[in-house]
């Protein structure tokens, strides 16, 4: 196979991330006609990452950051988007890491960016821990903005959780919303450093549409 021909088989791979739709929105009924794609989440995160480099100013190499989160889900062109509900999480990254070696294997850097994926995935490296955080709060922010179009079924969100997690059960009965609720469970569940936190907390007290 020439470059050529690999430069356009990995452009049309990525291209399907365009339309694989976020599951976690479907899963929690956000009634709106269009919800984003993983591909509109990949730039999100992207987006973020530069506002969080440029205000807080990070000790970080931001171009290695902005490359590890362009590749961070590319598994989801072959087996589309797991909610942590649908599989158990060692049998989720066995099955991730696996398509990602299949979608890279026939690029000459490929053993460069799967090791970009790695770093990522297991998030213990400085950059990986700043794309890590991102990745996580822009999923907060993007449920804030939902929460504040109306377009979330809290009744049905109260019936979900109450199976999986007593945590967010709590939450809720303290009578946060969708979004507040989101960012109350992420501050407890992923250790964000103090930047992210005072981000989330504004968001918790702002509307931010």
């Amino acid at each position: 196979m020439n470059k050529e021909q690999k430069v356009i088989d990995y452009y049309v791979l990525c291209n399907k991330l365009k339309n694989v739709i976020r599951t976690g929105r479907k899963y929690r009924h956000v009634q709106r006609e269009r919800v984003e794609s993983v591909a509109e989440h990949i730039f999100g995160v992207q987006m973020l990452a530069i506002a969080m480099k440029s205000e807080y100013e990070y000790d970080i190499d931001i171009m290695k950051v902005i490359f590890m989160i362009a590749v961070h889900e590319l598994w989801e062109i072959i087996i589309g988007d797991f909610t942590q509900f649908q599989i158990s999480k060692e049998e989720k990254k066995q099955i991730e890491h696996e398509a990602v070696h299949d979608i890279l294997k026939d690029l000459i850097d490929w053993e460069k960016i799967e090791k970009l994926f790695l770093e990522f995935d297991e998030h213990k490296t400085k950059e990986s821990l700043f794309a890590y955080q991102c990745d996580k709060l822009e999923c907060d922010l993007q449920c804030k903005l939902y929460d504040e179009e109306g377009c979330v079924d809290i009744d049905k969100e109260k019936d979900k959780d109450k199976i999986h997690n007593e945590t967010i059960m709590k939450l809720f009965e303290q009578g946060k919303n969708r979004s507040n609720m989101r960012m109350s469970f992420g501050q407890i569940k992923y250790n964000y450093d103090k930047n992210f936190l005072a981000v989330s907390n504004y968001a918790l007290k702002h509307k931010i549409s």
